[in-house]
């Protein structure tokens, strides 16, 4: 076994998935994947083999005898083993903000969640956008400006170099753009950032590529 193996859904679908795997290919780390599309028969028993004792879901990742599920878990275990890589951002303030805003993210917006589900692969002009959803985006903006304006100086992203915060935003990033919203020059200048990296386009040709279709 590879010194990292993560497990990940569907990458068209998996927003979950997309962010432990974006933070470890811009952290710099090889690693293994393997890919096990979502909502099929088996696809409970194929997760539950890498990962007996967790709760039956994507993502999981495998670091030597450990296995860690669930995306902040597995953020906060990278962090302490790889504390090098400086996984979050700056000061002590700025590293706050960036918990704050990941947990509210990690726990909230679930109109955004389920009005909006992340389909890399389709694009929706003129979305009519719910009062409960449209809510939810007030709210990331407001966060995505303030960080920008606060903790941005020095490069493109939230804390201006890239962290967890970025990875933790990057599939809202994807379902702004399958469902045509439309943003103010700082939120869609940070937009454009997330999707101008590599690692991004080698996810998103990936979900072009792949054949499964989800009917939420």
């Amino acid at each position: 076994m590879a010194f990292l193996t993560l497990i990940i859904g569907n990458k068209n679908y998996s927003s979950w998935s997309l962010r432990p795997w974006l933070a470890l290919k811009q952290f710099g780390f090889s690693f293994d994947e393997v890919r096990i599309p979502l909502y099929t028969p088996e696809a409970s028993e194929q997760i539950r083999q890498y990962c007996p004792n967790g709760n039956g879901k994507v993502p999981i990742l495998i670091h030597e005898s450990r296995t860690v599920w669930d995306s902040m878990a597995i953020f906060e275990y990278l962090s302490e083993m790889f504390p090098e890589r400086s996984w979050w951002a700056g000061d002590r303030s700025a590293r706050a903000m960036a918990r704050s805003i990941c947990a509210e993210m990690h726990a909230g917006f679930l109109p955004l969640r389920t009005q909006m589900s992340m389909n890399c692969r389709e694009h929706f002009p003129n979305y009519e956008i719910q009062a409960e959803v449209q809510k939810d985006i007030d709210r990331i903006t407001t966060i995505w400006q303030y960080c920008r304006e606060t903790y941005g100086a020095g490069g493109a992203f939230l804390f201006g170099r890239f962290t967890i915060a970025d990875a933790v935003y990057a599939p809202v990033v994807l379902r702004f753009r399958t469902y045509d919203v439309k943003l103010d020059a700082v939120c869609q200048a940070y937009a454009d950032a997330i999707l101008a990296l590599p690692a991004m386009q080698e996810w998103l040709e990936a979900a072009n590529a792949e054949t499964e279709t989800i009917q939420f």
